[in-house]
């Protein structure tokens, strides 16, 4: 509710600026063509997401994960991050953060372990896991077309030794902060069996649908709403009550949409041009390392999604600089709480779930991987 009135507020004022003229309606109607496939994405995913969460087919992952684990809470602990990173990668680093992260406390819950790291690699690998395809963050979505790049494919090829080095940095720092619980063994449970067999494999089929059609160059927003709306036909026969409004993720629309026309008009009005020209341009490390480095600052502060407006004409026309944009924002958004808003929904899950984190217990660790992670993933840019 809190996002959806601050939302609401920087609509409002967007709509004061564009009445009096600071954000010229050619610039408006050029950011509406921007953002409405980017907004329309989410709805789409954030639907298919709810659903297929609601058909079960995250609790199967999970209870797969689980076998594949074999006993050892290492091998348990090993496929939850590639479940984590194959969720991110796939299907955005909300639907980790939220939907993921309960299932996986179920899960160790399930089988004697601690959830407390299985927890946290959620939330870690939803933020650094987001680099390799555009549709892992919103973030991403934005850059894409400013790099210029034709499709998924380009753009993973261009991210995907910081993508990696997102992955790597933050399981190195877990296993060491972590290494008295994730060695042990624990007892395999069952696959659960889904309450609604037809919904469970349409849910299932529809996410491999949009997963290949994502990875194949298909507009994000055209396959992402026509599996929404696939997968909402299914529930009308097969779950009606899980037809709600508030599947429709009303706040984070709005929110994002007054965001995109404020800092859009700060452009405009030469607001922001001082910190552009401060961080100066080239591609050689100090200077990727410097984007990269005031992206995880202001995405700390401010959060990371306007930390990525307000700080995207510095990268120029340079995909390398808007790469080393992307780690900062994306993989350093991990010391406040608010630097992501998945985080925030995490960790109100975790609450849900009686698990306690404090946030001076979640800085202090951020405060160590955040720099690392960016450190390693802007210098990854290079290889």
């Amino acid at each position: 509710m809190r996002q959806a009135v601050i939302g609401a507020v920087l609509l409002a004022v967007g709509a004061v600026c564009v009445a009096f003229g600071l954000l010229p309606l050619p610039e408006l109607a050029a950011l509406a063509a921007r953002v409405l496939p980017v907004l329309g994405f989410v709805l789409g995913l954030t639907i298919v997401s709810e659903l297929a969460a609601d058909a079960g087919v995250f609790d199967r992952l999970a209870d797969v994960a689980a076998r594949v684990g074999g006993g050892r809470t290492i091998g348990l602990w090993g496929a939850v991050v590639v479940l984590a990173v194959l969720c991110t990668v796939f299907l955005s680093i909300d639907t980790t953060a939220v939907l993921l992260t309960p299932i996986v406390i179920t899960l160790a819950r399930r089988v004697g372990l601690p959830p407390m790291p299985f927890a946290l690699t959620t939330v870690w690998l939803a933020n650094t896991a987001s680099l390799l395809l555009p549709v892992s963050n919103l973030t991403n979505l934005l850059a894409v077309d400013k790099i210029g790049l034709d499709g998924p494919l380009p753009f993973a090829g261009l991210m995907v030794w910081a993508a990696l080095a997102g992955v790597v940095v933050p399981c190195a720092v877990l296993l060491v902060v972590f290494r008295r619980s994730l060695f042990g063994r624990y007892t395999p449970v069952g696959l659960r069996k889904a309450s609604d067999p037809v919904f469970f494999w349409a849910a299932s089929a529809v996410l491999v649908a949009l997963v290949v059609a994502l990875t194949a160059g298909v507009e994000v927003w055209v396959a992402a709403v026509a599996a929404a709306v696939l997968l909402v036909v299914v529930a009308a026969f097969r779950a009606p009550s899980e037809l709600r409004p508030s599947r429709v993720p009303w706040s984070t629309l709005v929110f994002a949409a007054g965001l995109f026309v404020v800092v859009e008009t700060l452009h405009a009005t030469g607001v922001t041009d001082p910190i552009v020209h401060a961080l100066g341009g080239g591609t050689g490390s100090g200077s990727l390392l410097l984007l990269g480095g005031a992206g995880a600052v202001a995405a700390n502060a401010i959060d990371n999604l306007p930390a990525y407006l307000v700080l995207e004409p510095a990268a120029g026309h340079e995909a390398l600089r808007y790469a080393a944009l992307l780690v900062g924002v994306n993989a350093g958004c991990l010391i406040t709480p608010w630097a992501s808003l998945a985080t925030l929904l995490w960790h109100a899950r975790l609450t849900a779930e009686g698990i306690h984190l404090s946030w001076g217990r979640y800085i202090a660790l951020g405060c160590i991987v955040a720099p690392l992670t960016v450190v390693a993933g802007v210098f990854a840019l290079a290889i």
